[in-house]
């Protein structure tokens, strides 16, 4: 019983990581988009905001109905976030484009490894 509280708590603690740091990112590419290299002409400030709002739905309902399959899709869309240095290099970007970036990342990293390792328990 405490190993399922503990693998639950964790894995929520991911969630919310996920969900706090894709809020950070896109409240920066919201504000700043026009200051983000190469970014596609038809972005705009209000479908950044609709898509953290959507891909936190999807993982906030996968997290409710402890589906595997849609954690690991908000973790790879956090992930996703990486795509902006395919756009451009690191250097392109501010220290705080590049902080946002890398902390999605990391917390979407981590939200993958916490899905994966629920698997094997």
């Amino acid at each position: 019983m405490q190993r399922t509280k503990n693998a639950v708590s964790s894995l929520l603690l991911a969630l919310i990581a996920v969900a706090a740091a894709t809020l950070f990112h896109h409240i920066h590419n919201a504000e700043f988009l026009h200051d983000y290299p190469n970014l596609p002409a038809w972005l705009s400030r209000a479908g950044v905001y609709a898509a953290w709002l959507i891909a936190t739905a999807i993982g906030v309902i996968g997290y409710r109905l402890r589906h595997r399959g849609l954690l690991v899709l908000y973790a790879c869309y956090a992930l996703d976030g990486l795509v902006h240095y395919a756009r451009a290099p690191m250097s392109a970007h501010t220290p705080m484009m590049n902080t946002t970036i890398w902390l999605e990342a990391a917390a979407g990293a981590a939200l993958l490894i916490t899905v994966f390792r629920r698997r094997t328990e």
